[in-house]
């Protein structure tokens, strides 16, 4: 018995027969502790395993079976983890008992696994099922809005307050008609209406769970649509500058929209976004925050496929906070001038291109 989970509804004498179960020798004892808490009556309890996800590429295969099963362990902790995130929203629009400890577990397992590997999440969901869009864009919001708050300083337990703000954002939406969400003709008014009303939805329903949760995940819903100059909704009464948090997740909440495809747009090259962004610097944005943001994930993040200005092909491997349009990155093709250059060092050298992983690029794939 790992985790134990005591819901609200719970009664004495289920306490007492939890107890008394406790104390019994290990010799009785039933080998499956939630079984036996069933046989017993005790509905409010509930037991069982840590939920951890190991991480990627544990193997002593050789470099290409490596790789292989890299990949596969990968996609499968990122398919599980949206699977994770959409039990966890449910449970909240449903206005069910939310498992916090395990929500709680699952955002460490979020940020032992990955954090920091946002263009590989990125590629992992662009050849998912269509339906689940939503929630692969939850599920890449809380992770980079864990890695850039781990960045900026925030001590481990912060990150993951961080995380499950970042998850709950846009759970107002959620409410919302999908026929509107996916509509690919212009709003009407009133469906525009409707969709802006979601950050109030969302703060309503988070604030039957501010017991378990806090109160963070319900200021985030509220304010991520603010605007860092206050123009944006819902309006407030009186001028208050959003959390911090709030103005980190708007940044990646925004930064990941840009990035994805969706019925109205195809998805943007990383230098398009960058300039997108930039653009509403001191606007949509908090400058400090935005220059911070690009410092750490760089123009291209780490794992994207690009073309450099002499013709060779290379992934980016690392970002350069001093020069952010000179990362360090890793020659792919051709095949005779493989290596590491760290384009910092090399000014005669720069990034022409990046290339979609699943079109142009899709030949170099498997080097990400």
């Amino acid at each position: 018995m790992e985790r134990i989970v005591f819901h609200r509804a719970l009664q004495e004498e289920e306490l007492v027969k939890f107890i008394s179960y406790l104390i019994t020798r290990r010799e009785e004892a039933e080998k499956d502790a939630q079984d036996a808490l069933s046989r017993l009556g005790i509905e409010n309890i509930t037991s069982g395993k840590i939920k951890t996800v190991s991480p990627a590429g544990e193997t002593e295969e050789e470099p290409e079976g490596e790789r292989a099963k890299k990949i596969l362990n990968y996609a499968r902790m990122y398919e599980d983890s949206v699977d994770t995130v959409s039990q966890s929203l449910q449970t909240v629009i449903d206005e069910e008992d939310l498992d916090y400890m395990g929500l709680r577990f699952n955002m460490t397992n979020f940020m032992e696994n990955l954090m920091g590997r946002y263009q590989e999440l990125f590629n992992l969901a662009s050849v998912k099922s269509k339906d689940k869009l939503t929630f692969y864009h939850l599920l890449n919001v809380t992770i980079l809005s864990m890695y850039f708050s781990s960045k900026v300083g925030y001590a481990k337990d912060d990150v993951l307050d961080v995380g499950i703000a970042a998850l709950f954002h846009d759970v107002g939406k959620l409410y919302v008609s999908q026929k509107i969400l996916k509509k690919k003709a212009k709003l009407e008014e009133e469906e525009f209406m409707r969709i802006k009303e979601h950050a109030v939805l969302g703060t309503e329903l988070l604030f039957k769970y501010m017991n378990s949760l806090g109160i963070l995940p319900a200021v985030v819903a509220f304010e991520h649509h603010l605007r860092y100059d206050l123009k944006g909704y819902p309006k407030l009464s009186f001028p208050k500058l959003p959390h911090p948090v709030s103005l980190i997740v708007s940044i990646c909440d925004v930064y990941d929209a840009l990035a994805q495809v969706r019925s109205y747009k195809r998805d943007y090259p990383p230098l398009k976004i960058y300039n997108i962004m930039m653009k509403e610097k001191g606007g949509l944005f908090d400058p400090e925050l935005l220059d911070k943001f690009f410092k750490i994930i760089g123009i291209w993040p780490v794992g994207t496929i690009v073309s450099l200005s002499d013709g060779r092909i290379a992934v980016v491997r690392d970002a350069n906070e001093e020069d952010i349009f000179r990362p360090k990155v890793e020659v792919i093709h051709p095949e005779e001038k493989k290596g590491f250059i760290d384009l910092s060092e090399q000014k005669e050298l720069e990034i022409k291109a990046s290339l979609n992983a699943f079109t142009e690029g899709k030949e170099y794939i498997k080097y990400i």
